[in-house]
Formats: C-alpha cells, structure tokens, sequence
C-alpha cells in the first residue's frame, strides 16, 4: 500500500494496519514460546545458555520488584509483570529489524497493554483490601478533605493508562522514525551505531514499563504500610 512501509509479513496479508498488529504480534508470541521452551527443554541444576539466561531474567524482574513491594510480593506479582518484560521487549527489538514493525509503535497496542496493568492492579488492590477501604483510601487522610481528593485521586489514576500507553508507544514511534531517516540517509556501515542505541532504548522502555507497573501494584495491595 502507498505510503507504508514494507514489511515482510504485510507482503503477505497486506500492509492494513490491523493485519501489521497482529500478525507481528502472534509473530512476538511465537518468539516468547520459543524462548521458554528453549530454557526449559533441559532443565540442569547449573543453568547455561538460554536456561541461563532466562534465569539471570526472571531474577532480575524479582530483584526490581523486590525493592518496591518486597521478595514475597515481587515473587507473587512475577508473572503478570515478566510476561508483559518479555513481551515489550521482544515487541520492541522487532522493529530494529528491517522489514518488521514493532506492535508498540501501535498506540491501540500500548494502550491495551496499560488497560491490563490498570484492571488488574485494582482488581488486587480491591481483593486485598476490601472494596470500601480501597476507595477510602483515595478519599485523603481527613474526611473534610475526600470531596477535593477523590475527583483527584481518579484522575491521577486514569492519568496512568495515558502515562503507560503514550510513554511506550512515543518512544518507539520515535525511535521507528529515527531509525527510517538513518537508513534513507546513509544506508551503509553508519546506522550500526543506531541499531544498538536502539536496542538499547527497547531495553529501556520494557523495564520503565515494569517498574511502574510494581509501584502501581505496590500502591494498591499496600496501602497501610503506606499510610503508616
């Protein structure tokens, strides 16, 4: 189609926004099974390899999470927050590679992505701690103050899903976009500097995309540790 880029997978199904989604994304998915089944095929008790790195992964996911909520929260919230690590990072080295896209250079992909953190950090935050007092918590530490802080409080947290959805999706639109005026300008030996800025810029955005999503779980399930 004039004015889209090429990418293999649109020479098949057409370059129509929606078939580029979602067949780079089931093509995403097709890479996290791959990778798992490749670390767990031959479980060793001294991993190496791909188990060796699918382990120094998940305890580095543990080790941020850790930090925010403790190992015991960290471990049980491991993972919602993995899966989607993995997933955002895949998703966003895919687009370095010419002729791919990246599904995070897709605002309807990222805002999907921070619709689940968002359902399902209050989804906890209810079950943990009642329906009344986690809405009781948004209404300030002193009941003349709940009629300003609640309106406040929901729109600080709505805010989230724009913050999570339109962060992921600028970063890499823009560094798609870079990375097409690097190539038009100096095809050749130069962009390799950019391929692994890139790269490192996915790598960025995914643990910025978890971070968050353990403060926003934290914020919710420990709500008196917080008060205190």
């Amino acid at each position: 189609m004039e004015g889209r880029l090429f990418t293999f997978l649109g020479s098949i199904g057409g370059h129509g926004q929606e078939w580029i989604i979602l067949s780079h994304f089931v093509l995403v998915v097709g890479i996290v099974f791959l990778l798992a089944r490749a670390a767990t095929k031959r479980l060793q008790l001294v991993p190496n390899g791909s188990q060796n790195l699918m382990e120094a992964y998940i305890g580095g996911v543990i080790s941020m999470g850790a930090d925010t909520m403790g190992e015991a929260n960290a471990r049980r919230y491991l993972p919602l927050i993995g899966s989607l690590g993995i997933v955002i990072v895949v998703s966003n080295l895919m687009g370095v590679i010419p002729g791919f896209e990246s599904p995070t250079a897709n605002i309807n992909f990222t805002l999907s992505l921070a619709l689940i953190v968002f359902v399902y950090y209050n989804y906890v935050g209810i079950k943990t701690n009642g329906f009344i007092n986690y809405f009781k918590h948004f209404m300030g530490p002193m009941p003349v103050l709940a009629p300003l802080m609640f309106p406040i409080e929901i729109i600080s947290h709505i805010s989230r899903i724009i913050s999570l959805s339109f962060r992921l999706f600028g970063a890499i639109r823009g560094d798609d976009m870079f990375l097409m005026v690097l190539l038009m300008l100096v095809p050749w030996i130069v962009p390799l500097s950019g391929f692994f800025m890139l790269t490192a810029f996915g790598v960025l955005q995914a643990f910025i995309f978890m971070i968050l999503t353990y403060v926003y779980i934290a914020g919710s399930v420990m709500m008196a540790e917080e008060d205190h």
